[in-house]
């Protein structure tokens, strides 16, 4: 089974992160699929804008850990510079427009891609959780800084210690998501794309680098720092215990 689905619907690609047996949670397989789906839309004159999505009921609930652990020691910055910082970089210098239709559920570095996405839709039930903080490590994923560009610095600290989730309404309050839908979400999620593949897409691509040097201008450097904070909070006692209850399913005892 792919871990990518793809179709097209009137000049927009849907991406939709298809592991639903493990709550569309990344693994190698799914986060390379997803660079070369980009590449390949952003050379198609067909794809006009991409919508990224979560099969079932759940958009993505992060990195898998499990995967990660069944190899043994990993070099988290090395994984890091493989996989989310160029997927990260790529939806940002991506010309053209990309909506995270956030279906549910949205954690760790899930939320890192919906954040780097141009805008998020989100449906009334979803909500955000920031994660790392839940197994001991450092936020990635660019999370340390888009987070607090839309919700600023006090509450993007707050929800990374607390780890509480974010509803979707909070997030619409917050500047965080641009729309929410209930029933309609789909068809929310629908139309704002047909209007952006119907929009004037030389102009999306310069107003985006612009939004880009203006706004976020330093992420590749705040990318690489995580990486090296997130290979040291990876060799702690604290990230074992972290990854111990995680997968115990039990609440971590950090002493």
């Amino acid at each position: 089974m792919t871990t990518l689905l793809s179709s097209t619907q009137s000049g927009s690609l849907i991406l939709t992160l298809n592991r639903p047996e493990r709550a569309n949670s990344f693994n190698i397989e799914m986060v390379t699929e997803l660079q070369r789906a980009l590449a390949d839309a952003e050379t198609n004159p067909l794809v006009r804008c991409v919508v990224l999505t979560g099969s079932g009921k759940v958009f993505s609930a992060g990195q898998d850990i499990s995967e990660m652990k069944k190899g043994g020691d990993i070099s988290y910055r090395e994984h890091l510079e493989k996989t989310y910082n160029p997927l990260i970089l790529q939806i940002r210098k991506m010309g053209k427009p990309v909506i995270a239709a956030v279906n549910g559920p949205c954690a760790g570095a899930a939320l890192g891609v919906a954040l780097a996405c141009d805008l998020r839709i989100a449906r009334s039930s979803a909500y955000f959780v920031v994660g790392f903080g839940g197994i001991a490590l450092a936020p990635d994923s660019g999370v340390s800084l888009l987070l607090p560009v839309y919700i600023g610095l006090g509450r993007a600290q707050e929800y990374f210690y607390s780890n509480k989730p974010i509803t979707a309404h909070q997030a619409l309050q917050w500047g965080m998501v641009n729309q929410v839908g209930g029933f309609n979400f789909q068809a929310l999620v629908n139309q704002v794309a047909g209007n952006l593949a119907s929009g004037p897409l030389e102009a999306f691509a310069a107003g985006k680098k612009a939004f880009n040097e203006a706004v976020i201008p330093n992420l590749e450097h705040v990318l690489t720092v995580e990486g090296i904070l997130q290979e040291e909070a990876g060799r702690t006692a604290e990230h074992r215990e972290g990854v111990a209850a995680f997968l115990g399913k039990r609440k971590p005892k950090f002493i």
